[in-house]
């Protein structure tokens, strides 16, 4: 896959409203802070998980979120285009540059100076930052059967949903699968597919997770990890 984003789908018109109103609300907040902005490097290129409100992608696969249009100010229009992408569910990835304190969002372009040619060579460059880091994901018991995953940022715990390694890692033991909620951004839980119990309780629970978790939230949607791939398993709460 290309870098360069293709022309987006009408599915994609509330993601695109999303990233419009949080760079329209960054913008000043980095232009404030140019001395502690991140620098844009390899050594500090990571990813996020994020929340594409209204939408419900079954496939697991990755497409260009592309292109969008913002009204500054004074009212000229600028077209603007961040490195992300819409992913399964309810959710979209989206990479940026984590700094000490704050993270700024890359583009297409910081992508190509990097020498970044597809989404998985991104994928992969950004879970090795993370798990350099902030440690490797290591799960714990929580409450209700369920297991927790989590690093030294509670802030990225949600982006080791994408370490796919790791979920194939955990099927050694759960053939039958794994049920998993990334309900916010610290929050990220699972359950084996065959504890029907806990399964039921993480059904029931998932949408409080998430609606309580203002903006820190992420997927109202749970998800099954099995054979190596994602599915949807319980559908984001329609809003």
């Amino acid at each position: 896959m290309h870098i360069t984003s293709s022309r987006p789908s009408p599915m994609t018109n509330l993601l695109r409203s999303a990233l419009l109103l949080l760079s329209l609300v960054l913008a000043p907040l980095v232009t404030a802070a140019q001395s502690s902005a991140p620098e844009r490097s390899r050594e500090n290129f990571m990813v996020v998980v994020r929340e594409s409100m209204g939408a419900n992608r079954a496939e697991d696969a990755f497409s260009p979120t592309g292109k969008f249009k913002a009204k500054l100010a004074d009212g000229r229009e600028v077209e603007m285009e961040m490195a992300s992408w819409e992913f399964i569910g309810d959710t979209h990835i989206r990479f940026v540059f984590d700094g000490p304190q704050m993270m700024i969002n890359a583009t297409p372009q910081d992508l190509e100076r990097l020498g970044i040619k597809s989404v998985e060579e991104a994928l992969a460059l950004a879970l090795s930052n993370i798990k350099r880091v902030y440690g490797e994901p290591e799960a714990a018991p929580w409450e209700g059967g369920l297991m927790q995953v989590s690093g030294k940022s509670p802030d990225l715990n949600s982006s080791y949903f994408l370490d796919r390694a790791y979920w194939q890692s955990l099927l050694k033991a759960h053939p039958e699968g794994l049920v998993v909620s990334v309900a916010k951004r610290g929050g990220l839980l699972y359950v084996p597919a065959s504890d029907g119990n806990a399964v039921e309780r993480l059904k029931r629970g998932v949408a409080y997770l998430h609606a309580s978790s203002g903006r820190l939230r992420v997927s109202s949607a749970l998800y099954l990890f099995k054979d190596g791939k994602w599915s949807v398993f319980q559908s984001p709460v329609k809003q």
